[in-house]
Parts: structure tokens; C-alpha cells; sequence
């Protein structure tokens, strides 16, 4: 497949002999099941000539189903653009198809989409991550140019990982939220999933940005990076050593190795420490179900997508929901409508939001004395489809990612080898807020130190 750079120094009869024999590639993988299209056997969604980007499930394409993954979306097209769609289109690059997703973004391995579950293209047997995990596994299976995820806890670092690919979430309001299904409103951002680090610079400068239609947007100018990429920087990298420890031997064989590489090549490291992860674990699920109990109320089967059949408006509300969500999303909506509650609303919203403050003052510690954070991306390497039966083991995946998301700050998921069974293990670099330039910059010198 043909990076992002690359395409766009093709003339418009070199992008639609791409746009083709990207089709034919997508008919020849679908069992992966990374597109819904694919999923659904329809035809892949296409808006615009532009290079071919695949678009995850929750993100608004004007004319496309746009379901995040559920049922209760089901019938539902979108009448508007996300402002990363207008900004892509307006760089020559276009929307090409749905990437499945785990429904409304919770999740860890895309088994909870209401279309069926996307496999790991590296070993069918096992799962892609997620919530972005039909991004990731499209990326890596050469199906697609590169893709747009969306990341609340870690969904699109712990895809790209799991998928061999390069995964990276901006600063908290570096791209506009507009045009975004709502999962945790204080904790979503999107970001790109590419097959190099350049590629995922590349597209972040093109997505970035201020948006004055989103309250959430940071106002102020966006300064490209992909311009002045220099892998040759020399950096001070903090290490978070308790959270090495913490994984299985092949992420920390592997993970350990890079860190030697980094060092024998110039980068300055040191050793950290943060605090228990299970107080980000903790904080995480009660402020991301918060919100989202409060942001699901929209979902009522009033105002579009699936409506039951029902002889009362309660009854029609009741069965709506109830046939209209899946599982986990059902598990977050009462578990956030419980900590908001009259009684339990300080002992833990207010506690989490406590736990958060603490979190971003611990990276920001580290971060005023280094470059940059080096840490594991998941404790593991992708596991098989049906292993992790538990909700709570299946939360842990994200155990090494989630803090970023409190934290605001800006993080990127780069391949840095494989396990014994030959499954890609992926690191992470985190940077200060807007730190965007140098956070780069460590990946790029990564990338080009392993290929070596």
C-alpha cells in the first residue's frame, strides 16, 4: 500500500487507479471485517476523489450511515460533515469507508460492534483492539491508506499497537470534537492511524485545528510539525518504570530493547515512577461513565435512529433503550448514572475528578524535568477473540493508556517489534500538552533507530 506522503504526489489518474485498486483489495480481505461496508456486503461509502481515508463509525460524513457501531443508530445518515471530514476534503484527501468500531467507542478488541467483530489481520484468531479497531486492522492489512480513530481511554494507541501500526492522539482540543459521536466529552479526541510516523504527522497537521462551532476546541493557530519532523533530535526520555514491570515478559523484553536502542543512540534516559495505575483505572470509569450517562440521554428514539414499537412514550423510551444498546454500553450508562446520583455524586464523581487533578500534576512533573514519557502501550500483545470473558479484565487492557486521556495530553503508539508468537507489541511516547512538535520528533527517531 502507498503511504499517505506518497499519494499525495499522485496526479488525479494516479489517486483513482489508487481509489480502484483499493476496492479490489478490500473484496480480496474481507473476512477481516475492518469496514462495516464489508461486514454488511454493500458497497464501500465514498465521499469526494480525494486520496481514500477510512473513517471510523462515530465520525459525521454528510450522506453516510453514520451508527457507531450500534443499533440504536441504525437508519440514521448524517446531514453534516465532522470539521476533520471538511478539513480533509479540502487537502485533497476523501472519506472511504465505515471502519468498525466497538459500539460507541467502549471497548477493547471491536468484538461489541452490532456489525460483527473485526479480526487481527497479523492472526485471525485473535482481536484487532480497540475502540478503533476497524481502523487499525484496515491500516495493517494494506486496506487502507491510512484511517481516522477516535481515542477516549486509549482506542486508538491499543489498536495500532495490537495491529503493528502507528496510532496517535492529540493534545485535549488540538482537533475539534465537532462532528463526533459523544462517548466521554472531556476525554474523546481524534486522531490518525497510519503505517509511519510521518504519515500519522501528515495527517494530524491536516485534521488540526480551531473550530469555533465546538466549545471544546483550543483557539489558537495550528503550527504544522510534519514540515519540520527531525528524527536526529537528541531527548531526555523518562521511563515509567513501575509500569514495565507490570507486563508480560515479551512486551517487557521487547519494550526494554528499545529503550537500549534510544540510549545507544544519544536520547538521555531516566527513570520514573507514577502512581498505582489502578487509581487511573478507578477515576476513568467513573468520570468516562459519567458523562456518558449524561450523553446517552440523547438516545431516546425520539429524535432519530431506531424507535420500538411500544403503546406509551415510556414504554416506547423502555424499549428503545433497552433493544437499542448492547451490553456494555447498558453496564457504563448504570454505572454513571450512579456516581451522579444524589448520595454517591462525592463520594465518587468528585473523588475521580480529585484522582484526575493529581494524575495530570504527576505527568507534569516528569514532564518538566524530560522531553518526553516512554511507557508500554498494553501489558500484552493482542489476545485471542473470547479470552477475556470478565468486563473488568477486559477494562485492564487499557490500564497504560487512559491516564494520558486525563491528563489532556498529547501521545503517540509506535510498532516496536513482536512477541514469540510473532504478534506486533507497540510503545508509547507522551509529551507535555501541545507538545506536539517533540512528541514526533522521539517517534521518528524511534522508527528510524528500529529500522536499522
Amino acid at each position: 500500500m502507498v503511504t499517505l506522503k506518497e499519494a499525495l504526489k499522485l496526479d488525479k489518474d494516479g489517486i483513482k487507479a489508487l481509489r480502484e485498486n483499493l476496492k479490489k483489495k478490500i473484496e480480496e480481505k474481507k473476512e477481516i471485517g475492518a469496514y462495516v461496508e464489508q461486514l454488511q456486503g454493500l458497497k464501500i461509502s465514498e465521499l469526494g476523489e480525494g486520496i481514500p481515508i477510512a473513517i471510523k463509525d462515530n465520525i459525521q460524513v454528510t450522506g453516510w450511515s453514520v451508527t457507531s457501531g450500534s443499533n440504536i443508530l441504525q437508519g440514521y445518515v448524517a446531514p453534516y460533515n465532522a470539521t476533520v471530514i471538511d478539513n480533509m476534503l479540502s487537502n485533497g484527501l476523501a472519506p472511504f469507508g465505515r471502519a468498525n468500531m466497538d459500539e460507541f467507542a467502549m471497548g477493547s478488541s471491536t468484538e461489541s460492534s452490532f456489525y460483527g467483530k473485526t479480526l487481527n489481520p497479523h492472526n485471525t484468531s485473535c482481536v484487532p483492539g480497540g475502540s478503533s479497531g476497524g481502523s487499525a486492522a484496515a491500516v495493517a492489512a494494506g486496506i487502507a491508506v491510512a484511517a481516522l480513530g477516535s481515542d477516549t481511554g486509549g482506542s486508538i494507541r491499543q489498536p495500532a499497537a495490537f495491529c503493528g501500526c502507528v496510532g496517535m492522539k492529540p493534545t485535549y482540543g488540538k482537533v475539534s470534537r465537532y462532528g463526533l459521536a459523544s462517548y466521554s466529552s472531556s476525554l474523546d479526541q481524534i486522531g490518525p492511524i497510519t503505517q509511519n510516523v510521518e504519515d500519522a504527522a501528515i495527517l494530524y497537521d491536516i485534521i488540526a485545528g480551531h473550530e469555533i462551532r465546538d466549545s471544546t476546541s483550543a483557539n489558537e493557530a495550528h503550527e504544522k510539525v510534519s514540515d519540520k519532523l527531525n528524527g536526529e533530535r537528541k531527548l531526555t526520555i523518562a521511563v515509567i518504570e513501575n509500569y514495565l514491570e507490570e507486563t508480560d515478559e515479551d512486551v517487557k523484553k521487547v519494550t526494554k530493547e528499545a529503550i537500549k536502542s534510544l540510549e545507544d543512540t544519544g536520547h538521555k534516559i531516566v527513570y520514573k515512577s507514577l502512581t498505582n495505575s489502578k487509581y487511573d483505572i478507578a477515576a476513568y470509569y467513573v468520570i468516562a461513565a459519567a458523562e456518558a450517562s449524561a450523553n446517552f440521554s440523547r438516545y431516546d428514539g425520539v429524535r432519530y435512529g431506531n424507535r420500538a414499537d411500544a403503546d406509551s412514550l415510556k414504554e416506547m423510551y423502555f424499549k428503545t433503550r433497552s433493544e437499542g444498546f448492547g451490553e456494555e454500553v447498558k453496564r457504563r450508562i448504570l454505572l454513571g448514572t450512579f456516581v451522579l446520583s444524589s448520595g454517591y455524586y462525592d463520594a465518587y464523581y468528585i473523588k475521580a475528578q480529585k484522582a484526575r487533578h493529581f494524575i495530570k500534576s504527576e505527568f507534569e512533573k516528569i514532564l518538566n524535568e524530560a522531553d518526553l514519557i516512554f511507557a508500554p502501550v498494553t501489558p500484552t500483545s493482542a489476545f485471542e477473540f473470547g479470552s477475556k470473558s470478565d468486563p473488568l479484565e477486559m477494562y485492564l487492557q487499557d490500564i497504560y493508556t487512559i491516564s494520558v486521556n486525563l491528563a489532556g495530553l498529547p501521545a503517540i503508539s509506535v510498532p516496536i517489534g513482536c512477541d514469540s508468537k510473532n504478534m506486533p507489541i507497540g510503545a508509547q511516547f507522551v509529551a507535555q500538552a501541545y507538545g506536539e512538535q517533540v512528541l514526533f520528533d522521539g517517534a521518528m527517531s524511534l522508527e528510524k533507530i528500529l529500522k536499522k
